[in-house]
Parts: C-alpha cells; structure tokens; sequence
C-alpha cells in the first residue's frame, strides 16, 4: 500500500496541481459532449447537485468537525425558495398579473385563442437571482440551527441536528394555511408540492436553456456552480477561519485558549455549509420541475454524509470523488443488486439508505481517513505507522555512515 502510495504521488507530481485541475475541468466541459443525451447525463446533472452538498457539508464535518445529520433541511428550504420565487404559487401577487424579473417569455405569459396574451400569476424571479437569496436565506436559518448547540458535542449535537432536518420538512408539509400557522397563504401544497417550477434561463435571454431532449446546458449549469463551490471551499480552508475550523477540530480547549472565538467560528460553518445546502436546492428543484417534502428524508441526510467520509473527511477532492461514487452506485448499482435479488421476492432499492449505512460502517472499520484522505487526517489515524517507517528509514541510513569490516 505504501509503494503504492509513493508511485501514485510521483506520479501527480508530473504537472503542478493547477495543470491538474485545468486538465479536469477540460474533461468534465466536454463530458457531455462525448456521451450525448440520455440516462447518464441525466445521472451526472443530478451529481454535480450531490458534489455541491457534499462539499457543504464537509465544511460543517471535514474543516470544523461538527456532526450535522439534519442537513437535508437545508436542501429543503432552497427548494422551497425556487418553488416560492419560481412558480405560480402565489397567484394574487400584484393582482394576479405576477411578478416577472428577467425569467423567459414561458414563465411570463401564455398566448391566448385571440392573439393576445395572458400574464402568467405568481413571483417569477430569475435563477441566477434566486440561487443568492436561497444562499442568503439557508444561511440565517443555518445559524439559528447552530446557536443552540454551541455547548453540544457527539450524540447530544447530533440528535439535535437530526431533529431539525425531521422538523424542517413537516413545517413546509403543513404550510398550507400560513407559515407557522400564522397568516392563511398556502406556502407548500401540503404533500401535493409545487410544480411546476420554471426552467433556467440566462438573465439577457427570453429563452429557456435547456429542455428534456437536449440537456447539455444544464450540465453545464451545474459544473459552473460546482466550480464555484470548489473556488470558495479552497478560498476558505486556506483563510484565517479555516485555519480557525481545524483549530476547533482538533481541540475545541486549545483553540479557545489560543484566541479563537468558538461562537462566531462555529456559526460561520453552520451558516456557509447550510447556504450550498440551499444553493444546491434550488437547482435540483429547478431541474427536477418540482418541490415536494418526500424528496427531505433522513435517509438524505445520511446519504450526504456517506459522501463526505467515504470520499475523505476535509479533503475537497476526495469529498467530490465519494460524492460521485456514491451517487453512480445509488443510479446504477442498486437497481443491479435489486435484479440480482428478484427471483428472491427482495427489494433492494428499498432498504438503500440501509446499504449505504453498511458500507459507511463497513469503511469506517477498514479504511476511516477515506478514499482521499487529507494529509492531516492521514497523519492523525496512522501516525504509529508513519513513525515507525521514519525512524526504520533514519535506521537505514545512520548503517550507511560507517564500513562494515569483514
């Protein structure tokens, strides 16, 4: 494994890691290009959506080293924002004539039998407007969440957290008479959801970017935002809070005694994990053309998770390489175990969290730093070893120093 270890490290020193990341990013643009529309592509928009999330959530987990189970909750308010600011579901809004802002001419108005036209209800905002408000948004309620567990650690911050991610989604389910229970404006459709919600276009374009037959835009869509996930992510964790969060991490005691404020350093990370949650939100509500609280299980929560230490716990490229294991697997892996299963009467896909619950332990035990593991984490859970190889190495070489007589 070692020797291993060592051919696969000279061999990404070849290039400098930004020739890497160049040659990657070439590589994912034309992607969709070489496979052409159809089920995989589908398959890949829906991952990028996954590599956002995980990649939030590793902000919370990998760099502050706080156990968040609830952040499904997160996904489920920036859905909830595109349906809100993307649909028609408040028609009474200025009228009944809508509110439209830079959105395409389909989500405007509807031609009518006698050539006229007829403005389409709602508020109608455009994506690239909403994905920041939802950001804005899952940011303040990421903090609220954060607040009342600064004092928590273990299963106490983790049952707390997955008690919002269950609160969340039955609030949005039973807002249908006001938010809260205050007010009689339905915000939800109840387990029916919204839909439909409107499709991406570009804010100098009256056009729509993609439709089910070619959907290459949306791929691309999605790359552009998981490239901007990336560049905030490498921004934070080479910043002063980053170096903040892996202060907290190893030692919540020491990193206080050294200056560090464990408030504001711990409600940074709720807040900017929970604003990608929203962030990916609202695209897969976009994409998915619909908002519905059956799509914010816990089993999502784990899903994400699974991602974040499989890949490798504070490793921005190992959290996007179990994020895309994972979700192939979850595509195309369990649908095989299922036909494997059939002549037994046994559905697999029904128990996948479970699945994905057992591989998670499973890692745990056999490899716990993860597929990619950052150098830190390496060095925290095999430091006897690396000692050991250090010191049978300056061994090795003090044998050197002197002749050895005959």
């Amino acid at each position: 494994m070692t020797d291993l270890r060592t051919r696969w490290g000279s061999f990404t020193r070849v290039l400098p890691p930004t020739a890497w990341m160049l040659a990657a990013l070439v590589a994912a643009i034309a992607f969709p290009l070489l496979i052409g529309s159809g089920d995989l592509l589908d398959a890949s928009i829906q991952t990028l959506a996954y590599v956002i999330m995980a990649l939030g959530l590793n902000i919370v987990v990998g760099f502050a080293g706080l156990l968040d189970l609830g952040y499904v909750a997160f996904y489920a308010i920036g859905a909830f924002v595109i349906g809100w600011f993307g649909s028609q579901q408040f028609p009474n809004v200025n009228g009944g004539k809508g509110i439209h802002i830079l959105v395409s001419d389909r989500s405007t108005f509807q031609p009518k039998l006698d050539g006229g036209r007829l403005d389409i209800a709602g508020i109608h905002i455009n994506f690239f407007i909403v994905i920041f408000i939802a950001m804005a948004i899952t940011a303040l309620w990421g903090v609220l969440l954060g607040a009342p567990t600064l004092r928590l650690r273990g299963d106490y911050l983790a049952i707390v957290t997955l008690a919002f991610g269950e609160i969340v989604p039955r609030i949005f389910e039973n807002s249908t008479s006001g938010l809260f229970g205050i007010g009689s404006t339905d915000f939800s459709h109840g387990r029916q959801g919204i839909t439909p919600i409107d499709t991406i276009n570009l804010p100098w374009s009256h056009d729509i970017l993609y439709t089910d037959q070619n959907l290459k835009p949306a791929y691309w869509v999605a790359l552009g935002m998981v490239v901007f996930t990336v560049f905030v992510n490498r921004r934070l964790r080479d910043s002063r809070l980053g170096r903040a969060w892996i202060a907290v991490r190893e030692d919540e005691v020491a990193a206080a005694s050294m200056g560090v404020n464990l408030v504001r350093t711990k409600l940074w990370a709720y807040a900017i994990g929970a604003a990608f949650g929203g962030f990916a939100g609202v695209f897969l509500g976009s994409y998915n053309n619909t908002v519905n609280v059956d799509q914010f299980e816990f089993g999502f929560s784990v899903f994400i998770l699974a991602m974040v230490i499989v890949g490798g716990m504070g490793n921005i490229w190992g959290v996007i390489v179990g994020a895309v294991a994972l979700s192939m697997m979850n595509r195309y892996g369990l649908p095989q175990l299922n036909n494997l299963s059939g002549p037994l009467g046994f559905d697999v896909t029904s128990i996948s969290f479970g699945i994905f619950g057992f591989f998670l332990l499973v890692m745990m035990v056999l490899r716990p730093e993860g597929l990619i593991p950052s150098g830190r984490r390496r060095l925290e859970l095999h430091e006897s070893e690396i000692e050991g190889a250090e010191e049978a190495a300056a061994v090795g070489d003090m044998s050197q120093m002197y002749e050895v007589r005959q």
